[in-house]
């Protein structure tokens, strides 16, 4: 994936049918799906695992690079995944993350959260989104850093477009289409990757691909036998 951007049928993933949980500017982007603004702060993620049912799964694990099945309306009606939101965005503040994508959570379905500020207190911000697809990129792109809560300590510059348009559902099984830019279409398009089994590095160049692969390696090593590489 080195300095392509997305092929545009990101949206082609195959599904199949039951809701499963694995057991297991320029500043502001070094922040992406990995800190709030600015500041670094350490976070006890195994003290906010124990407060909430999910917890981030990191880097080998076979849910970041499996399949996502589409969401039901019977699984929007359920409850269900309107329990596990709230979890995320609980996890994601918790963790100091502006997005959250359910694989990050061993969730293999095909949803989002995401608030652009980060902040618990903003929560007019927050937005979920249920089966979300980009149905147009812009042609022009911008270049800048980016990490993962799924990727702790890792960044580097990824190359996305400036603005995209999506469809989507809401939590109300409602469709919606939206035109989103700048940082908000950052956040979007990193979470919509998840949601296809892509992980930030393989959107950077070659070159950058080689720095951050010992990294890689050490939490391959740390993950043992298992990994999704």
């Amino acid at each position: 994936m080195a300095t392509a951007l997305y092929e545009k049928g990101i949206d082609g993933t195959p599904v199949s049918t039951c809701m499963r949980i694995h057991n297991c500017r320029t500043t502001q982007s070094i922040r992406l799906m990995a800190s709030a603004p600015s500041t670094e702060t350490e976070v006890d993620t195994d003290k906010a695992a124990e407060k909430k049912a999910l917890y981030i799964v990191s880097y080998p694990h076979p849910a970041l690079r499996a399949e996502n099945e589409e969401i039901t309306k019977e699984e929007l009606e359920s409850g269900a995944v309107s329990k596990y939101v709230k979890e995320m965005f609980a996890l994601m503040y918790a963790t100091s993350g502006v997005g959250l994508a359910a694989p990050q959570v061993g969730i293999n379905k095909r949803f989002m959260v995401y608030n652009p500020s980060g902040d618990s207190k903003k929560w007019l911000d927050e937005t979920v989104m249920i089966n979300p697809k980009i149905v147009e990129f812009s042609d022009g792109t911008d270049l800048e850093k980016e990490g993962c809560l799924s990727l702790p300590e890792m960044t580097g510059e990824v190359q996305r477009s400036k603005w995209i348009k999506v469809e989507a559902m809401n939590m109300k099984g409602k469709k919606i289409k939206k035109k989103y830019k700048g940082w908000e279409a950052r956040i979007f398009q990193h979470e919509c990757d998840h949601l296809n089994g892509v992980l930030f590095p393989d959107r950077m160049t070659d070159e950058l691909q080689k720095e951050v692969q010992p990294k890689m390696d050490e939490m391959i090593a740390e993950f043992g036998e298992g990994g999704a590489l």
